[in-house]
C-alpha cells in the first residue's frame, strides 16, 4: 500500500506544468497531447525537436518544443532551468524515453547494454533527480514513470530490458516512500502490450547469435517482433488514464495497464505464494533458534 499524501493538491483549475521525455511517438506523444488538450503546459521534448513540431504548432501558447537526449546532462539541466525560467514550476515528470534490447543474456552486447541503462535507468534518475528540488520548493510534485510489465516478471530473450526496468522499479518505490510525506508522490506504470514503436522502429536487438538458445529465446523474439502493430493495448487510452492520476489526491505508486499484464501478474503472484509456501520451513531455519527452543 502507499503511503497518503502530506496535503491536498493545488486547484484543479488552476493548469498544470509538465516535462515530458520523449515525446516524438508513442506514449509519450499521446500524453503530452492527453495533458494539452485539457489545457495544461507541457514542455514536450525530443531529441530531434522536429518530431514533435507538429504537437508544438497545434497548441502553440501551452506548449514548449525542447531538444532533451536524456543521456546529455547539459541537456537535461537545460530543459529544466527553462521550464522554471517559463513557468516557475514543473508540477508533473513524466519519465517516458526508454527503448527495447532483444538478447538472450549470453548474446548481450556489453556497450549496448550500458547504453540501454543509460537511457531506461540513469536517464529516468538525472531528470528527476533534477526535478525535484523545484517541486519541494513548491511542495506538491507528481512523478510519473512508463515502466513495462518487463520491470514486474522477466522473461527469456528480455532479461536486459527487464533489468533495466527492474532497476527503475526499486528505485521509483524507494524514493515515492520518501517524497510522499513532502507531498510529491510517484508512480509507476506497467504497460502490457501496447500499440507503439516499442518491438518495432525503436527495438534493437544483439548481433550475437548463440544457436543453443534458437527454440526457447530466439522464438520468443521472434513472436515480439512479429506481434508489432498487433498489440491489444491502445496508447491513447493509457494515456488518459496517465493524466487522471495526476488529478488524484492519493495516486498509486504502481499500476498495471492492460488486461494481458494483469492476467499475467497476478498467475505470477500465484506462483510466487505457491513457492513461499513449499520452502517455508526451509526459510525459517536460517534463523537462530530462540532461546526457549535452545532450552
Amino acid at each position: 500500500m502507499h503511503g497518503e499524501l502530506k496535503s491536498r493538491m493545488p486547484e484543479y483549475n488552476k493548469p498544470f506544468v509538465w516535462l515530458i521525455s520523449g515525446c516524438s511517438t508513442g506514449f509519450g506523444r499521446e500524453i503530452a497531447l492527453s495533458a494539452l488538450e485539457a489545457g495544461d503546459i507541457v514542455g514536450v521534448t525530443s531529441r530531434n525537436i522536429d518530431d514533435i513540431a507538429d504537437i508544438c504548432k497545434q497548441y502553440p501558447s501551452t506548449s514548449i518544443p525542447l531538444s532533451l537526449d536524456v543521456t546529455d546532462a547539459s541537456q537535461i539541466q537545460k530543459c529544466v532551468d527553462t521550464m522554471i525560467k517559463n513557468f516557475e514550476k514543473i508540477d508533473v515528470l513524466v519519465n517516458n524515453a526508454g527503448y527495447g534490447y532483444l538478447s538472450a543474456i549470453e548474446e548481450g552486447e556489453s556497450q549496448e547494454v550500458k547504453n540501454l541503462f543509460e537511457t531506461n535507468f540513469f536517464g529516468a534518475l538525472e531528470l528527476t533527480k533534477k526535478v525535484l528540488p523545484h517541486m519541494r520548493h513548491k511542495k506538491f510534485g507528481r512523478i510519473i514513470n512508463n515502466s513495462s510489465q518487463a520491470g514486474l516478471m522477466a522473461n527469456p530473450g528480455t532479461g536486459y530490458y527487464s533489468a533495466s526496468k527492474f532497476a527503475l522499479e526499486g528505485l521509483m518505490e524507494a524514493l515515492d516512500k520518501e517524497v510522499r510525506p513532502l507531498n510529491i508522490s510517484v508512480t509507476s506504470v506497467q504497460p502490457g502490450a501496447f500499440r507503439t514503436d516499442w518491438s518495432g522502429r525503436s527495438m534493437k536487438k544483439s548481433k550475437i547469435n548463440i544457436s543453443d538458445y534458437d527454440e526457447h529465446v530466439g522464438s520468443r523474439i521472434n513472436m515480439i517482433s512479429q506481434i508489432d502493430g498487433k498489440q491489444p493495448g491502445d496508447p491513447k487510452r493509457a494515456a488518459k488514464i496517465i493524466f487522471t492520476l495526476t488529478r488524484d489526491d492519493n495516486p498509486p505508486n504502481k499500476l498495471l495497464l492492460g488486461a494481458g499484464v494483469l492476467t499475467t501478474y497476478k498467475e505470477r503472484l500465484e506462483e510466487l505464494r505457491a513457492d513461499l509456501e513449499s520452502y517455508e520451513s526451509l526459510t525459517l531455519s536460517a534463523d537462530f533458534p530462540n532461546d526457549l527452543e535452545e532450552q
